[in-house]
């Protein structure tokens, strides 16, 4: 015993085969709980207690039997030329019992096979419960003892590593099984030990001898790159952490309804299913809707506004003729109303209202018809924009900058839009339009958020806020206001200058290239 207490082997065996029983004993485990909920709950705790302590003296007792069996190395018969002593035969049939149940087991794991109680409402007696728990024992008790065997040929190492992991168990019963439900990779590693220990065993039952050092390096080498990756896995998570809750849910919803999502991203979720795996159960015009809703809260009052060099506005000083015409020109319901410039806004008004004026008094009454115009920071979020159109009562509201100056306006359609897509009126057409497969035709001021949505990709939106425009986009990219058929790359797509007017981005063309290595951009 003294020389057994000083073998570093026999250590090394003992701890590995602690683990490997653990982990042979929670399926026990769970089948165990799963019995003793028919139970009353205040005979729930001993029952488990007995069935555990049963275990426990089922496997000693099957140590026993089994370490004295093999001892027996008298051949019994021969078969090709090869004598099958007792010894032979318990290490063919446990390493063969080995094989099925690893191989059974994983099956179970990759294929997402899960026990499940019973539903029945009624409590069974302690009696009968008491009664399947020794059956269930029974077998379960095969796997843990024939691994035992495998693994060392001291039967007190066995015993003792038996005793530990039952122990273990017994007092970190609902711990130890949640541990090892939340860490399925932990129980597939020990899996595939059962695969190579049963190897182990069916070669020695048929004479060839493998030293147990192999095994055991094999093991621990695994055990310290499983390690490895739980430490990985956890530095993952806590990285996420970091992120907003809502940033959180959201990209994991945007994955889940078959958007494209980075690699970062891929590895930093939980559910770590390829996304070709994931089922794509919403058409694009609902996922695109979705994406439009959960980003809604990262954009800014820019992204969605008509710009001030699109805005279609009233000037007082011009003729009463004049204002009528542009009113009936311009498909809007309302309008901001200046004098002179932009820059000098008085108010905002209804179309009926001004041209009831006009062809009531010639004039526009800016008294009575004009509103007081609101005002938003060009900072605002849409989401929190979302309330002051509510307060507005359907007018459009102003968007300014720090020193006050007139950026764009912005009305509830805009929200819509952006939620959506475009709904472009009368004068207007389509900002991103698809001109044949993998070709679109996109107006510089389109928004980037629904570009991005419209061709599956990312990296488009500015993190900083700097621009929100295709036009602004490309103009960042290149550094200047680049010239007709100028052309940069994004990931898999080319984007080609179509035309420039007035100082900006007009149209650009876009095109999906055919290969798919990486690309840089």
């Amino acid at each position: 015993m003294i020389e057994l207490l000083m073998d570093p082997a026999a250590w090394i065996g003992l701890a590995t085969l602690v683990v490997l029983e653990i982990v042979l004993g929670i399926d026990n485990l769970i089948f165990i709980a799963i019995l003793v909920e028919k139970l009353p709950p205040h005979q729930r705790d001993r029952a488990r207690v007995i069935g555990l302590g049963l275990a426990l003296l089922m496997r000693l007792g099957l140590l026993s039997v089994i370490s004295w069996i093999v001892t027996l190395t008298t051949p019994l018969f021969s078969l090709f030329g090869h004598g099958f002593s007792g010894r032979s035969l318990i290490l063919l049939v446990g390493g063969l019992f080995l094989l099925f149940k690893a191989t059974t087991e994983l099956h179970e794991r990759l294929e997402g096979v899960s026990h499940k109680g019973s539903a029945s409402g009624g409590y069974a007696s302690f009696g009968v419960v008491v009664t399947q728990i020794v059956v269930l024992d029974a077998v379960f008790s095969l796997d843990a003892v024939i691994t035992a065997v495998g693994m060392v040929d001291q039967l007190p190492v066995m015993m003792a590593a038996v005793i530990i992991s039952i122990g273990v168990m017994l007092v970190a019963s609902k711990p130890l099984t949640r541990f090892v439900n939340a860490h399925p990779t932990v129980v597939v590693l020990c899996l595939s030990f059962l695969l190579m220990i049963g190897l182990s065993l069916f070669a020695e039952g048929l004479g060839f001898h493998l030293p147990k050092g192999y095994l055991y390096a094999a093991i621990g080498f695994s055990i310290m790159i499983e390690a490895l990756n739980q430490i990985a896995r956890r530095n993952i998570v806590r990285e996420q952490a970091r992120f907003p809750m809502r940033e959180r849910t959201s990209k994991a919803v945007l994955r889940l309804l078959g958007g494209r999502q980075s690699q970062e991203e891929h590895i930093g979720e939980l559910a770590n299913t390829p996304e070709s795996m994931l089922p794509a159960t919403f058409a694009p015009e609902e996922r695109s809707m979705v994406s439009g809703v959960l980003t809604l809260a990262e954009r800014n009052v820019r992204s969605i506004m008509t710009h001030r060099s699109d805005i279609s506005w009233v000037n007082l000083d011009e003729d009463p003729e004049k204002i009528r015409k542009k009113l009936l020109e311009v498909p809007h319901g309302y309008f901001p109303v200046c004098r002179g410039s932009m820059d000098n806004v008085v108010g905002v008004a209804r179309v009926k209202d001004l041209l009831g004026d006009l062809i009531r008094d010639g004039k526009i009454d800016e008294k009575n018809s004009l509103r007081t115009p609101i005002y938003v920071p060009e900072s605002i979020t849409a989401i929190n924009l979302i309330e002051t159109l509510r307060r507005a009562s359907g007018q459009i509201v102003l968007v300014s900058d720090e020193f006050g100056e007139l950026l764009g306006v912005v009305s509830p359609i805009d929200i819509l839009e952006a939620i959506a897509g475009e709904f472009p009126d009368e004068d207007e057409t389509m900002e991103i339009q698809a001109t044949g497969p993998g070709q679109w035709t996109v107006a510089g001021s389109a928004d980037l958020h629904q570009l991005e949505i419209a061709l599956q990709t990312e990296g488009l939106v500015s993190v900083e806020g700097d621009y929100a425009s295709l036009g602004g986009y490309m103009i960042s990219r290149f550094g200047r206001l680049p010239v007709e058929g100028e052309t940069l790359i994004h990931e898999q797509f080319e984007l080609r200058v179509a035309s420039i007017e007035e100082q900006r981005i007009g149209t650009v063309h876009i095109r999906r290239l055919e290969h798919t290595g990486p690309i840089e951009t």
